[in-house]
């Protein structure tokens, strides 16, 4: 079989790596000439583990191309996947979708014969109708169907998460399309991963659901944190205790900053405008929305009172700026939000991320880059914990004390053991835990 891919950011070029190590052949086709060239020498544009080899063995043996040569990728394709960015839409938060009406256009122009038009990327209920009615005006004579099939990636591990996924979700209403799709998805189906073919609109809702709701977990635990660190509770042992509950499972119950990244916060806002232009609005999603963009400036006010209620003119060194450890992407990361905040209450601020400072220069152009943890702790009168990369989890307390003008140390992803960093020490604020 052969697929098109448009689209090659995070979700498209994990996808078409993914499949062609399904033995499928891929071509990856993008308007980006140069984001086309790099691939082609061998160079990912993202960091996501693993995904140099797979690459780069799949387009040694032929089976995962890169083009900007829209015609010559969708003529003849079996399936062709819309992977392009949905991102908010500025001034009233719906996903933009231009993008997917663009790459249904091109569709239009350059199908050949029959194909399914797979919408990969998360768009709101009715899009795939809508893809289906912009190709059938510009080729009413064209044989094609639209499905929806959602992904459910995790950056860091999304290799991992197309490989063995938890289930695979297929927006498909004729035999035809369900065919395509079945042997696409063969070598999931021969390891018995859960396949659930439903309508396109349901498709397009279990992305969104699964989203929020997880969102929702992790806003959850948040607000537990917060009544925990009030009445001296431990929101560690809180979350185990309800976690071993299989009605509400352990995961996305660890308290931090706030959710961040290229999904939680676009979806979530995308679903409530949805919610709202249809009449049915999704209350607690709203509440969610808003509580995360205030626990994400709230840390900053918590940095200010571990170092005594004043920043100016104090230094702080901050480890971690992408949304999550094991990628570089910062689209949303609260470190986005609160270093600005410390840096208009009057703070120097210094940082360190193993990945993410070349997309973190963008965002926040001034602040100093430091070339590894210990040198956002020289002489400084504070270090944050922002991303719980590995390399920050067993850090040399000793040197760390050393270095540090004051011995603070705000931990927003509960690394460390409070007991353990009082008898080092250190003035040691964490999240949800008595210190």
């Amino acid at each position: 079989m052969r697929i098109a891919m448009i689209g090659t950011g995070y979700v498209g070029l994990v996808s078409g790596a993914c499949f062609s190590e399904f033995g499928i052949d891929v071509v990856c086709v993008d308007r980006d000439q140069g984001k086309i060239d790099r691939l082609k020498n061998g160079e990912i544009p993202i960091f996501e583990p693993g995904l140099d080899v797979l690459v780069k063995k799949n387009a040694e043996a032929g089976r995962l191309t890169f083009t900007t040569d829209m015609k010559s990728s969708i003529g003849g394709a079996d399936a062709v996947f819309i992977a392009v960015g949905t991102p908010s839409r500025r001034g009233d938060g719906h996903a933009d979708l231009s993008y997917v009406y663009g790459a249904a256009m091109d569709i239009a122009g350059h199908l050949t014969g029959y194909a399914v038009v797979v919408t990969k990327s998360t768009v709101p209920v009715g899009t795939g109708r809508q893809v289906a009615r912009i190709i059938r005006a510009a080729r009413p004579e064209l044989e094609f169907d639209v499905a929806s099939n959602p992904e459910f990636l995790r950056e860091g591990s999304a290799i991992n998460d197309f490989m063995r996924p938890d289930r695979v979700v297929i927006g498909a209403e004729t035999e035809r399309a369900q065919n395509v799709m079945r042997q696409l998805y063969r070598a999931l189906f021969l390891i018995e991963t859960p396949i659930l073919f439903t309508k396109l609109e349901t498709s397009e809702i279990i992305k969104y659901a699964a989203n929020t709701f997880l969102a929702t977990k992790i806003t959850f635990i948040n607000e537990m944190a917060d009544l925990c660190e009030k009445v001296g509770a431990d929101v560690h042992d809180v979350a185990r205790g309800i976690g071993l509950d299989g009605r509400i499972g352990k995961k996305f119950l660890h308290p931090g900053p706030g959710y961040g990244g290229s999904c939680f916060p676009k979806d979530t806002l995308a679903l409530v405008k949805t919610a709202q232009d249809y009449g049915a609005p999704l209350r607690i999603i709203e509440t969610v929305v808003s509580v995360n963009e205030k626990r994400k400036r709230s840390m900053a006010d918590k940095i200010a009172v571990a170092c005594g209620g004043e920043l100016r003119g104090k230094t702080i060194g901050v480890l971690g700026l992408t949304f999550k450890p094991n990628t570089d992407d910062m689209r949303d990361s609260p470190s986005l939000v609160i270093i600005p905040a410390l840096r208009e209450a009057g703070a120097i601020v210094r940082a360190y991320d193993p990945e993410g400072m070349t997309e973190a220069k963008k965002h926040l152009p001034d602040i100093d880059y430091c070339s590894n943890a210990y040198d956002t702790m020289k002489d400084a009168d504070a270090v944050v914990i922002l991303t719980e990369w590995n390399q920050f989890r067993n850090l040399d307390i000793k040197r760390m004390k050393s270095l540090l003008k004051t011995p603070v140390v705000v931990d927003l992803r509960n690394v460390y053991n409070p007991a353990d960093m009082k008898a080092a020490g250190f003035s040691y604020s964490c999240v949800g835990r008595p210190t």
